[in-house]
Order: structure tokens, then C-alpha cells, then sequence
């Protein structure tokens, strides 16, 4: 079955980046993927994908690294034939406070690697995403100390917040999804 739309989660593969700020993205398709009942664990163009039931769109984790998801992403639209403004790209956004949500239509990557990567491949910048805000309450590391911040994973005064965020971040791609 063709997929008619994608939710395509950025993140890092791998045990060691599971729990970290910048693997949200993954975070809102696992969750998806719960609520709807479905395995979104096939191999296809470097991704786990999955879905596509009940007129839900598909959903997407590239198993490139967050700087390359734009192969993935590219991949999956040429083999499906879907427009780029049939995929919502859903990560973190270290401008946004942790648990804010910002859905757009378009827009600049605003220094996001892996959503540069998807409008540099896709050729682009008209593509739905939704940020996720992981910046903390104080001082938002940059320079040389912003890779190892968003590598990181939550402080356990944070993780409540983050399960609140996750779940309605999934809403939002429902609500994108059933527009």
C-alpha cells in the first residue's frame, strides 16, 4: 500500500541516543505507533516505517544520523510519488522552551541540521514540521557545548514535562494528519 502521507521523527539511531533531547522526533512516532496499534519497524530507504491504516499517514524514523535524514526523507517521497507538503517533520528545537509545541507550514531550518538536510534534499522549504522545545528553564548552551547538551538526555526533574510534551506533540500529528 502507498502511503498517502508521512509523520517522519528525527533522531539518532542507537541504545545510546534513545533517552536524549535530540531524539523527541522518534519519541512522537514510537508514540504514534502505540496509540494506533502498529509496527513501524520495516527497513525502507534507511528507515523504520510503518502504517499507513485507516487512512493514517505513514510513520517514519530514519536510521541515518540526524544530519543525513534528508536521504531518507527524499527516498521515501520519489518512491511514493508524494509531495513534500504531504510529510510533517517532527524534532527538537533547542529555541523553544522544554514542552512547547510550533507547528508551521514552511520555513528556514533555523540551524536545525537534520531538518537542513530534508529541504536541502528535498529542494524545498515548503514541508510541515513540528518543533519540540528542549531548552532549558536556564541558560541555553550554544557554540561548542550545544552537541553535547542536545546528546544528552533529560534531568529527572525534567521528564514529567517531556511525557507531556510527547503526548501532545502525537496529538498535533493527528490533528495534521486529519486535516
Amino acid at each position: 500500500m502507498s502511503p498517502s502521507r508521512l509523520v517522519l521523527g528525527l533522531g539518532n539511531p542507537g541504545a545510546e541516543y534513545r533517552e536524549t533531547r535530540h531524539n523527541v522526533g522518534f519519541r512522537v512516532v514510537e508514540e504514534l505507533a502505540r496509540r494506533w496499534g502498529i509496527a513501524a519497524d520495516h527497513l525502507e530507504c534507511n528507515s523504520l516505517v510503518g502504517g499507513g491504516v485507516d487512512g493514517r499517514p505513514w510513520l517514519v524514523r530514519p536510521q541515518t544520523y540526524m544530519n543525513r535524514s534528508g536521504y531518507a526523507a527524499r527516498c521515501l517521497l520519489e518512491r511514493y510519488g508524494l509531495d513534500p507538503a504531504e510529510i510533517l517533520v517532527v524534532y527538537d528545537e533547542i529555541n523553544l522552551p522544554l514542552g512547547r509545541l510550533r507547528l508551521r507550514r514552511s520555513g528556514s531550518p533555523a540551524g536545525h541540521r537534520g531538518l537542513e538536510s530534508i529541504l536541502e534534499n528535498l529542494r524545498n522549504d515548503q514541508i510541515p514540521r513540528l518543533r519540540l522545545g528542549i531548552a532549558p528553564e536556564t541558560g541555553t548552551p550554544s557554540g561548542e557545548g550545544l552537541p553535547d547538551f542536545v546528546l544528552a538526555p533529560f534531568a529527572a526533574d525534567e521528564q514529567e514535562k517531556v511525557a507531556e510534551m510527547i503526548q501532545r506533540a502525537a496529538d498535533a500529528c493527528e490533528a495534521w494528519a486529519g486535516e
